[in-house]
C-alpha cells in the first residue's frame, strides 16, 4: 500500500473542522451571555422597597410590605427612624403638610415612597 493512498483522502477533514468551529462559537456565546446575565443579576439587588404607609396623627406608620432600613430613608419635613422597620413600626414623626415626602436612597438609586403628609 502506498502512503499517497493512505493519507490522500481529505474528505472528512472539512466536516470535522466545521463541527469544531460551531462548538467553539457556542461555548463563546454561552460565556458572553452567562457573564451578562450574572452581571445583570448583581445590579438588581438594590431596588426600591415596596411598602404601604398609614398615618396616625403626625406619625407615618409602616403598613406592610418590604422591611425598610431607616438609614436609607429621608422624611421632609420630619425625621425618619433608624434601624430596620417592619409592619407596625413608626417610620417618620412630624410628617405633616401637603408637600411632605418620604424618599429612599441607596447607592446611586433613589425613589419617592410617599408624597403628602399626614
Amino acid at each position: 500500500m502506498k502512503l499517497d493512498q493512505m493519507f490522500g483522502d481529505d474528505r472528512a477533514v472539512s466536516p470535522v473542522i466545521g463541527v469544531i468551529l460551531m462548538v467553539a462559537i457556542t461555548v463563546i456565546l454561552a460565556a458572553v451571555i452567562g457573564t451578562f446575565v450574572l452581571g445583570l443579576g448583581d445590579s438588581l439587588g438594590d431596588s426600591a422597597p415596596q411598602a404601604s404607609f398609614q398615618c396616625e396623627g403626625n406619625t407615618l406608620v409602616h403598613g406592610g410590605g418590604d422591611s425598610l432600613d431607616g438609614d436609607t430613608l429621608n422624611a421632609s419635613p420630619g425625621s425618619a427612624q433608624s434601624g430596620t422597620l417592619t409592619a407596625g413600626d413608626d417610620v417618620a414623626t412630624g410628617f405633616t403638610g401637603e408637600n411632605a415626602t418620604l424618599s429612599w436612597s441607596s447607592g446611586d438609586q433613589s425613589a419617592i415612597l410617599r408624597n403628602g403628609g399626614c
